[in-house]
């Protein structure tokens, strides 16, 4: 809407100059072919009379345009432009972007008829003198590009024609930035009149927006966050403090974060979103349900399930005051019960549950969330006939769905087989692992969970004994994985550490030395150097150089498994025990490769001395 808006304001002052008719210049006769039967002279110029008639149709044209309103009156007003504009008229080109921007809005047109309309309305723009590639462009010639760009970009987004798309919005927004009220360059380029004349920060927003979408469903989902982050700033500019769409704002990126599992980021941007809408809307608005029922999710993810309880027992009472029913308060009470089974009261989860199957039609999706849910808590209680059975149920429901909504089904697929492992069977979760990795690799948006399910395939097969099936789907989870979340990301430090374990297995030592030096130091970032987690992978790596028989190195990482393990005092007892142990053991072969004259050289004194006194405290303990 603002995007639309933005064109109106930039047709106003456009659409008012009169159609530039050149005067004929006479023809030099030399440079010409022979003409018999048509006259040597020029033809008389146009009488000013002419210039002014067809000066008062092209406004008229103009003036119908800009009044119309729907869809079948702008393509009447558009048509009747056409035909009174010169095709390379920069005023024809901003009809294109205004008529464009209707017909993606409304959908009353193909995105293919849209971007036809963006690549005439760029022809047109690129083409003029003063283009906003050149040095002399105007902040409007600057602005209006942008637009075409981002309308090109949104079209083909919707084609599917991603990396199309993200070259057009990139280019968009390289034009935008500079004109942002907080670039000095604006002005300075502009002027101080031309630059306070237009707000450009809509336009920046919607192009930011459209690049958030677009590097998600390339599954670039750190740039996208980026993104996301310049939305909201550009929003706070724009927007009064206590404007509801502002807390909307602060909503969207809170969910965006909890969909990469960053919810500590997450947390603070929904409290924030709560505490808007409270002010604004109420305690007992629906938006603060909405709210309250995304802090239940997030404090689910950072395993405090009694506040995330709590949230989302307040945002079921805010729904069923306000008489909201459907399917958005049978996903809460849903959420609940997963948060009850979490807590370890499978059976108030159970009773909830059925009472959700009851409102729900035989065959349908949440039915199928209901299954995997109540499977949930009777696999927490060690019921695995009738986990199974629940299974059973939920994955009829779902196979019936998969071509009316493949992501949701392949999403649920996943939970499944990890219920199936619950239960010891591997290959029933291997199969839906593989199943919902085929269905994934054709929805382009989903590529961000591509890594994920080819990483827990991976793992199965190499907690299964089938490591050399293993080893190529933990080596394409690591590629995806760091295109979607970024190389520092904490999960591709687990599938690292995974393809160490996998190299090991098949005898590859100096493989496995490499990943497994490669998932500490993402640990080492992600989780910090004295997670648990972390001092394993350390511990790996001290293992690899000990197969490879680079005891020095081997001693090294042992040394630093050792201290970590000390640093988590008598909670660590075993852990430390069994590190000193291992320490032991390579220093022992060590020790016996070594001649006298370079003996001095593998073991430190100081090394030596400091896990004989860990020795003795933990033999002592």
């Amino acid at each position: 809407m603002a995007l639309r808006r933005a064109a109106s304001l930039l047709l106003r002052p456009r659409l008012r100059a009169p159609v530039p008719i050149p005067t004929p210049k006479t023809p030099n006769p030399l440079l010409l072919p022979p003409r018999r039967h048509f006259s040597q002279l020029p033809p008389p110029p146009v009488p000013a009379s002419a210039a002014a008639a067809a000066a008062a149709v092209a406004e008229e044209a103009e003036e119908a345009f800009e009044a119309a309103k729907g869809t079948k009156d702008l393509l009447a007003a558009f048509s009747r432009l056409e035909a009174v504009m010169p095709p390379s008229d920069k005023r024809l080109a901003l009809a294109c972007i205004k008529l464009g921007q209707h017909l993606e809005a409304s959908g009353a047109a193909d995105p293919s008829r849209v971007l036809a309309l963006a690549l005439r309305s760029l022809g047109i723009l690129e083409a003029t003198p003063n283009s906003a590639t050149s040095t002399t462009a105007s902040h409007s010639d600057a602005v209006s590009l942008a637009m075409a760009l981002h309308l090109a970009g949104s079209a083909s987004f919707d084609l599917s024609r991603f990396h199309d798309a993200l070259s057009f919005l990139t280019r968009s927004l390289r034009l935008v930035s500079p004109l942002l009220p907080s670039s000095s360059s604006a002005a300075a380029a502009f002027g101080d009149d031309d630059a306070q004349g237009f707000d450009v920060r809509p336009v920046a927003h919607a192009v930011r927006l459209q690049l958030a979408n677009v590097k998600t469903a390339l599954g670039r989902r750190e740039e996208a966050l980026a993104d996301m982050r310049a939305c909201l700033d550009l929003k706070e500019s724009i927007l009064p403090p206590g404007s509801r769409e502002l807390g909307a704002a602060y909503r969207d990126l809170a969910e965006a974060y909890s969909t990469v599992l960053d919810f500590k980021e997450a947390l603070p941007l929904c409290e924030k979103a709560l505490e808007l809408h409270q002010s604004t809307l109420g305690k007992n608005s629906v938006e603060v349900a909405h709210d309250r029922r995304l802090l239940g999710v997030i404090y689910t993810g950072l395993e405090q399930h009694e506040q995330a309880l709590q949230q989302n027992e307040m945002s079921q009472k805010v729904m069923k005051s306000w008489g909201v029913a459907g399917d958005e308060l049978l996903h809460a009470e849903i959420d609940a019960a997963n948060i009850k089974i979490a807590l370890g009261k499978c059976d108030e989860a159970v009773t909830v549950l059925r009472n959700v199957s009851k409102q729900v039609e035989k065959d349908s999706e949440i039915r199928a969330l209901v299954f995997i849910s109540m499977a949930k808590a009777l696999a927490n209680q060690e019921k695995a006939g009738d986990t199974k059975r629940c299974l059973e149920i939920a994955c009829d429901i779902l196979e019936k769905e998969e071509l009316a909504a493949p992501d949701k089904v392949a999403e649920a697929y996943v939970e499944v087989s990890s219920l199936y492992e619950m239960v010891n069977e591997f290959d029933k979760a291997i199969s839906l692992l593989k199943r919902s990795l085929g269905m994934l690799e054709r929805i382009p948006q989903a590529q961000h969970m591509e890594g994920n399910v080819a990483a827990r395939i991976g793992w199965l097969l190499l907690l299964t004994g089938k490591v050399s099936e293993a080893v190529p789907y933990l080596e394409d989870a690591v590629e995806r994985m760091k295109d979607s979340f970024g190389p520092k990301h904490y999960g591709v430090g687990y599938v690292y550490n995974n393809l160490g374990a996998a190299y090991m297995e098949i005898g590859r030592p100096q493989s496995a030395a490499q990943m497994f030096a490669l998932a500490k130091e993402v640990m080492d970032v992600s989780l910090g150097p004295h997670h648990s987690d972390t001092i394993e992978a350390c511990q790996s790596l001290a293992n690899a150089y000990n197969a490879m028989g680079s005891y020095a190195l081997a001693m090294e990482f042992q040394k630093r498994v050792v201290d970590s393990w000390r640093n988590h005092g008598p909670s660590a007892r075993d852990e430390l025990k069994e590190a000193i142990r291992l320490y032991e053991q390579i220093k022992i072969k060590a020790l016996s490769c070594l001649s006298p004259e370079n003996s001095a050289i593998a073991l430190p004194e100081p090394l030596e001395k400091e896990v004989d006194s860990d020795s003795t405290r933990v033999a002592q303990q």
